[in-house]
């Protein structure tokens, strides 16, 4: 996702740490941990932006920017864009956002090159990668956690079978609605098969930047806050 708010709602003092210099960090979590959660809440909170390599490739290539016409090109013949591509979108992205603003990676680098280019993208503009933030789950509270979940079919409002079911069986407690749905991926064995990928993802990343000392992990099966407030922690330089 490519959440373009920089900005928006920040605190003055929030987005940054260690004198007044932006944070930016990469964010990882298997499917279901609360990534996109905790990423909106820095978005909103901190005015951080957070990047996605397929968001941008979408914007370069409806911008029609020289790079993001060389990547259409590469797409419409039904080929995998190269880490070159890539690489060139993602400076172009960096160049239109100022040092004073956050960054959040979101989905790459996925190998050990493409996160040596990221360095070199970083480094190139003045900036650094200052930590790469793991939501850590327990598998089978994770499957648990997504297979009960549920949303009112009009109004959205989510609930758990388990957690959190209306306070009045079958009525939604926002709207009144009954008709309730489930996504058709929320089954015990789709959410095992998007973790295996997960960990085939992120198995090539994580060493190198644990060797360096930069990854974080934080307990993903906590509520909501308590992730927020110990993923803040960390950005604060306390944790």
């Amino acid at each position: 996702m490519l959440k373009d708010q920089p900005n928006g709602g920040r605190r003055a003092d929030a987005l940054t740490t260690k004198g007044n210099v932006a944070v930016d960090i990469i964010l990882l979590g298997p499917p279901g941990a609360g990534k996109g959660t905790q990423a909106g809440r820095l978005v909103a909170d901190r005015g951080m932006v957070q990047l996605s390599t397929g968001d941008m490739l979408r914007a370069a290539v409806k911008a029609g920017t020289e790079v993001g016409l060389k990547a259409k090109a590469v797409m419409d013949a039904g080929e995998l864009v190269s880490d070159e591509i890539v690489s060139a979108i993602i400076g172009e992205r960096l160049d239109q956002l100022g040092k004073d603003v956050g960054l959040i990676f979101d989905g790459y680098p996925r190998t050990a090159a493409q996160a040596e280019a990221l360095d070199a993208l970083l480094a190139a503009r003045g900036r650094k990668l200052d930590y790469v933030i793991e939501l850590a789950v327990d598998e089978d509270a994770l499957v648990d956690r997504i297979v009960g979940r549920y949303t009112c079919a009009v109004c959205g409002e989510g609930y758990h079978e388990r957690y959190k079911p209306p306070k009045v069986e079958g009525t939604c407690d926002v709207c009144g609605n009954h008709e309730f749905k489930r996504r058709p991926d929320d089954n015990a064995e789709t959410v095992r098969t998007r973790m295996a990928e997960y960990r085939a993802k992120t198995a090539p990343i994580l060493p190198i930047y644990d060797a360096r000392g930069l990854v974080r992990r934080v307990d993903g099966m906590a509520d909501i806050g308590h992730v927020t407030q110990a993923i803040e922690a960390i950005l604060d330089g306390k944790a």
